[in-house]
């Protein structure tokens, strides 16, 4: 299953964005010793017809729906240095894939964790686009 961001508000004539996130939950995989990877991947896609530059990806993870645990930015240089595009065509897609891996201090925490992805980027005239979806995340 995954889920897409309600469709954000675009200026007419502009480039517009859309994420979603699959898969939406999240599958947490045991590694060893209270390590987890968390792997999925980001979808990007320009809605608005004109193309658009990735400039940062921002995830905000929170236990228990409001406690920040964790918080993490892909710069445009960060992103490329991944190994990923960071223009998306008019009406063009992209997908990232991430695998972070992190400890958990107790594995009971799994069931009460929640994600926040924000997409930031700019159209060809320079006008801001961006767009923010939650994620879920099970064992």
């Amino acid at each position: 299953m995954t889920f897409c961001a309600h469709a954000p508000a675009s200026i007419p004539g502009h480039g517009a964005i859309t994420i979603t996130i699959a898969p939406n939950p999240i599958v947490a995989r045991a590694v060893e010793g209270g390590m987890f990877e968390f792997p999925f991947d980001v979808v990007l896609r320009e809605t608005g017809g004109h193309p658009l530059k990735v400039e940062r990806v921002t995830s905000n993870v929170y236990a228990f729906g409001t406690v920040r645990v964790g918080s993490e930015t892909y710069d445009e240089e960060k992103i490329r240095a991944l190994g990923y595009p960071t223009k998306i065509e008019a009406n063009g897609e992209l997908r990232y894939h991430f695998n972070p891996r992190k400890q958990v201090p107790d594995e009971r925490m799994l069931s009460n964790v929640s994600a926040e992805v924000r997409i930031d980027a700019s159209d060809d005239t320079g006008t801001p686009a961006s767009a923010t979806t939650r994620v879920t995340v099970r064992r």
